[in-house]
């Protein structure tokens, strides 16, 4: 991070700027020093700096006149005023028109860098307290877009993780928005201003695999005409981002291993071990336990990455993100197509609000992205939506309810809105006559999770989250079963 930090001097005196800045180049911090002050405000109009370091008395404008316009224009800058033991007056003012500190002269380099320092935290500190405040009261985070109860639960998890180097596994349906978490933990991080390397490892070839995560020498095998950098070694302060991690094969996850407990790897074709200082957040739409129980994924793995999990609610568990959603892509489609259309009439948000959405926000996007190509007009009316979208409105009359994931609450997975017209009333059994017609709780869990599983089209994730279970939770009593029967 300090490499990134930029520090102005504005210092007179060119044998003191000299000597202050040499003491700030030891931490690696980047300077640029101004020797009056309007100078120094051309540079500040050309890139606010993180901290300001101002003199009291400079050629033509004062550092506090610098000083007072820096405060009423509400810049990001922290500043620290030099004074004299005789200017402790100034220093007083300073502090009222909104400088951070002031040190008097002569100092040593431990006195600056430590003020210097302090300003560099207080300013994180607000900005992870401003990023938090608005994952709480704003309509989303990031490229997130949405502000449902599940959704809040999410923002607040990446506040927690994100200033940590924890590894993140982030879970959830395809078309949910992993990547997108995925960056959103990247950018209110301390490695923000590091690379942000995402690998798709579903669409990389596994001969191929190696090379993209490691890199390669020139020569290591046919058509490597150069050296190569690998992902690994591009992200390199900052984060890398492994989607479809479940598609990656076992050995290379072996190698991945190693490079996630010492930081270290070596390229295709070199036996140079190379360091880096790297964050992983990965991701799948599987369900990273049954990989491991069935042996795909190996556990230690798991284990490593799995620090903080976050797994993303489907959009149909979103109730009226779906339309905050589908107005900021028909803005977009608008301007891209050339179209006029303001919003969407009443029927057709109860269409889509009422649709189960499973290709969630990637489907979404498709949706409103055909409906403007196809049709022209102000609103979006019930007949320009695709067939199979309309088809969802004989199927429920009211939009999901959304429940706060944090509540402690119940409900049955079967409502009856869900029961088609031919189904009978459940009838409530009487207890048995003798102990011989009480059935076994495996069995009558059996049959309720099967249920619960046609009713939802065999959709498993769906039907353990109307369960109040997760998924994994029901292939392991599925295998348990077939225990039992045999």
């Amino acid at each position: 991070m300090n490499k990134k930090v930029l520090i102005y001097i504005v210092e007179d005196s060119v044998p003191s700027a000299m000597l202050y800045e040499s003491y700030l180049n030891t931490l690696g911090y980047k300077v640029r020093v101004f020797h009056t002050g309007m100078d120094a405000l051309e540079g500040i109009n050309d890139q606010v700096p993180d901290v300001l370091i101002l003199d009291v008395h400079l050629p033509g404008i004062s550092g506090l006149d610098i000083l007072r316009e820096v405060t009423a224009a509400e810049l990001p800058t922290k500043t620290i005023v030099i004074t004299s033991e005789t200017e402790l007056d100034h220093a007083v003012g300073a502090t009222r028109h909104g400088a951070f500190d002031f040190i008097e002269k002569p100092f040593s380099k431990d006195r600056l860098l430590v003020t210097v320092n302090n300003a560099l935290r207080e300013s994180e500190l607000i900005n992870r307290v401003k990023a938090y405040s608005d994952a709480v009261d704003t309509e989303g985070f990031g490229d997130f877009i949405g502000a449902s109860p599940p959704m809040k639960l999410v923002y607040q998890i990446i506040n927690n993780v994100a200033p940590s180097n924890a590894n993140v596994f982030i879970t959830g349906e395809s078309g949910t928005g992993k990547e997108l978490c995925a960056s959103a933990i990247h950018q209110v991080s301390k490695r923000a201003n590091g690379p942000f390397i995402p690998i798709n490892c579903a669409a990389i070839p596994k001969d191929l695999f190696e090379s993209e995560i490691f890199g390669h020498v020139k020569g290591a095998f046919s058509g490597a005409v150069k050296d190569r950098a690998g992902a690994a070694e591009q992200a390199n302060g900052g984060t890398l981002f492994l989607d479809e991690m479940c598609e990656m094969d076992l050995n290379l996850q072996a190698k991945l291993l190693r490079l996630i407990q010492s930081g270290t790897f070596q390229k295709v074709g070199s036996e140079d071990q190379q360091h880096v200082d790297v964050r992983f957040v990965c991701a799948t739409n599987r369900d990273p336990l049954v990989e491991v129980a069935e042996g795909r994924f190996r556990e230690d793995l798991y284990y490593r990455l799995n620090v903080v999990p976050i797994d993303l609610p489907p959009l149909r568990d979103r109730g009226h993100d779906v339309m905050a959603i589908a107005q900021i892509l028909l803005e977009k489609f608008n301007t891209d197509l050339g179209k006029e259309f303001t919003g969407f009439s009443e029927e057709a948000t109860a269409i889509m609000l009422n649709y189960s959405w499973p290709g969630n926000v990637r489907e979404l996007q498709n949706v409103v992205e055909n409906v403007v190509i196809m049709n022209s007009g102000t609103q979006i009316l019930p007949d320009m939506m695709p067939n199979v979208i309309q088809a969802s409105e004989t199927t429920t009359s009211d939009p999901p309810e959304v429940k706060d994931p944090v509540a402690n609450t119940s409900q049955s997975f079967v409502s009856p809105e869900t029961r088609t017209l031919s189904e009978e009333p459940q009838q409530i059994t009487t207890a048995p006559d003798s102990p011989d017609q009480i059935q076994p709780l495996w069995l009558s869990e059996k049959q309720a999770i099967e249920e619960a599983i046609r009713i939802c089209r065999d959709n498993i994730p769906l039907a353990a989250a109307h369960l109040g279970v997760s998924p994994s939770t029901i292939y392991r009593k599925m295998k348990g079963w077939e225990k039992e029967e045999n």
